[in-house]
């Protein structure tokens, strides 16, 4: 059964903007708990976004503050990532995560994916310069 499937990624070119969406099913939908994280060639997967309690607490990656912004609505079960004033170091595999640790909702933060039991099959973003 998939459980989030995430969509919007694409081609830009630097400056421009994505907004990348994750459907959630039922059960893999959280208000507590959900996260973006980025994959490049090569590398570890790191946190991007994360957004907990109904969306009273965000917490972002360092290189994207100010630029992206995660959002829900609880009402749809969907998960949101305004990208904006992209540049290729933005280029990646963008993957939608819930299913929290314990530990993680308490601590909160962006979390590791280990952190995470649930995850979508990726959506590309590639920026142009």
């Amino acid at each position: 059964q998939v459980r989030l499937v995430e969509s919007g990624g694409g081609s830009v070119q630097a400056g421009g903007s994505l907004n990348l969406s994750c459907a959630a099913s039922e059960s893999a939908y959280s208000r507590y708990c959900m996260a973006w994280f980025r994959q490049r060639p090569g590398e570890d997967r790191e946190g991007v976004a994360a957004i907990y309690v109904a969306g009273h607490d965000t917490h972002y990656h360092d290189s994207v503050k100010g630029r992206f912004t995660i959002s829900q609505d609880h009402a749809k079960k969907m998960l949101y990532l305004q990208m904006d004033s992209l540049n290729p170091e933005d280029t990646a595999m963008y993957y939608c995560a819930s299913d929290c640790s314990l530990q993680l909702i308490a601590h909160q933060g962006l979390g590791q994916p280990a952190d995470f039991g649930d995850w979508g099959q990726g959506t590309q973003v590639t920026v142009s310069s």
